[in-house]
């Protein structure tokens, strides 16, 4: 286990599944991602409800409260049960601009047998901020979201 995952199952409790819970230990780890990863703009979750995406907790600029599934970095990723990486947002075709400053993100499903129960999202003012190692990285964090709070 990577230290950065041995630090963010450390700092997951072993709680029940109920909203207020799950949302407390989200906000920890949104903190925990944000110091993780330089050059970031946003760091957050979003979250399923039915049929849509909904804001989770975060740390960042403001963000967009509801999001579309199939409809931009987080719908796509969401929709292909997989991590996209964009260099550049503002070429990615319809691209959602929640967060003004972003020039490139990262998103990755939070995966549940085979579906898809939230996302984690990165956005930084850099472009083509995030590397293989990152995807790597934020992939493993998302298994150990998933593990503590999902399942």
């Amino acid at each position: 286990m990577r230290d950065e995952t041995a630090v963010l199952n450390a700092l997951l409790g072993n709680w029940n599944n109920n909203i207020a819970t799950r949302y407390g230990e989200l906000a920890n780890a949104s903190a925990y991602l944000k110091s993780l990863f330089e050059n970031i703009t946003w760091v957050g979750f979003y979250l399923k409800d039915e049929d849509t995406l909904r804001l989770g907790p975060f740390q960042g600029n403001v963000a967009c409260s509801t999001l579309v599934f199939g409809k931009g970095v987080c719908g796509t990723a969401y929709s292909e049960k997989r991590t996209v990486v964009v260099e550049n947002v503002h070429t990615f075709e319809g691209h959602i601009a929640c967060d003004t400053d972003a020039n490139s993100e990262i998103v990755v499903p939070l995966m549940v047998d085979d579906e898809v129960v939230g996302l984690i999202d990165l956005d930084s003012g850099n472009f083509a901020r995030f590397s293989l190692k990152d995807k790597e990285l934020l992939e493993d964090l998302a298994t150990v979201v998933v593990d503590k709070l999902f399942r």
